[in-house]
């Protein structure tokens, strides 16, 4: 299964009474389906998964399902903390007709979790999943980095095709790339180093970028695989800007006051996060102001 190109991690919608606005997603992603994009990473980080209850996590699910074109690659956010969970959300997501499962490493009990606990966690969910599992490293968040040697120890299950890499290290990228066989695919999380990354074996990424900027992020990928170099460096200079802002600085929140701007609907971020400040906001707008005629001109 090919998974390169770029992936959107999709925002989830909040009505005004904190319930999950079903319409609003389905909205979004059907205006996705005329981008560019390779697909959607549905229940990541960007989706505010940890925030939710298994029963709206599901709903996210069946409504992306139903909306998403049949020409989009479809992945699901199915790590937990619990192995046995991992495994029941996994088969969830196979029935819903996801293509693959996207499990991030458990990080609550750290002291314990070395090399060879993920090694087992791992397998445990390749042997039960009816879909491929694609890892999923994201210490900014988790404070836990899978490594390129025990990745390459994972590479060897037949149901282990890759891995999405968030740490925005292009040298990680690189050596999983080298460690591991030219069938298993890395992604990286990063848009600020998504030419870099692919320069050095990156087959593609999932962006918490591409649900505010989606056309720009798939643009980026193409020209750099034309072998457009020039204009490919013009791309990610910009969306390196726009990334250390948009997502590094200002998160979730701030993905979703862009998409508000652009016509998206991303609307607020459920408790405990808190909305942009207004300060935050007119920096975005700024942003936005100078970034829009470069990124039409690219």
């Amino acid at each position: 299964m090919d998974f390169s190109g770029v992936f959107a991690a999709l925002t989830t919608p909040f009505a005004a009474d904190d319930s999950v606005a079903i319409a609003d997603l389905k909205q979004n992603i059907k205006r996705y389906n005329a981008t560019g994009l390779a697909g959607y990473a549905v229940q990541g980080s960007t989706g505010e998964s940890v925030l939710l209850s298994r029963a709206e996590w599901d709903s996210v699910l069946v409504a992306a399902k139903e909306a998403a074109s049949p020409q989009k690659r479809l992945l699901a956010g199915t790590g937990e903390e619990s192995t046995a969970e991992t495994i029941s959300r996994s088969k969830r997501a196979a029935e819903l007709g996801y293509h693959a499962a996207l499990v991030k490493t458990p990080y609550y009990y750290k002291p314990v979790y070395k090399p060879e606990v993920f090694i087992a966690h791992y397998r445990r969910v390749a042997d039960a999943s009816p879909i491929p599992v694609l890892l999923y490293s994201v210490p900014q968040f988790t404070g836990i980095s899978l490594e390129a040697p025990e990745v390459a120890v994972l590479a060897e299950h037949p149901n282990i095709i890759g891995i999405k890499e968030s740490s925005g290290h292009v040298q990680r990228v690189g050596e999983m790339v080298a460690a591991t066989p030219a069938s298993f695919q890395v992604l990286t999380g990063g848009a600020g180093v998504l030419l870099p990354s692919l320069t050095v074996g990156a087959k593609g990424a999932i962006l918490a970028l591409a649900s505010a900027l989606p056309e720009k992020c798939a643009e980026l990928y193409e020209v750099t695989r034309r072998g457009q170099l020039e204009g490919a460096r013009e791309l990610q200079k910009n969306l390196l800007r726009a990334s250390k802002l948009i997502v590094s600085e200002l998160g979730i929140p701030g993905v979703k006051f862009v998409m508000d701007q652009r016509g998206y609907r991303g609307g607020v971020t459920r408790s405990p996060l808190l909305p942009l400040s207004d300060a935050a906001k007119v920096r975005v707008l700024e942003f936005l102001a100078t970034f829009e005629p470069v990124a039409a001109r690219a």
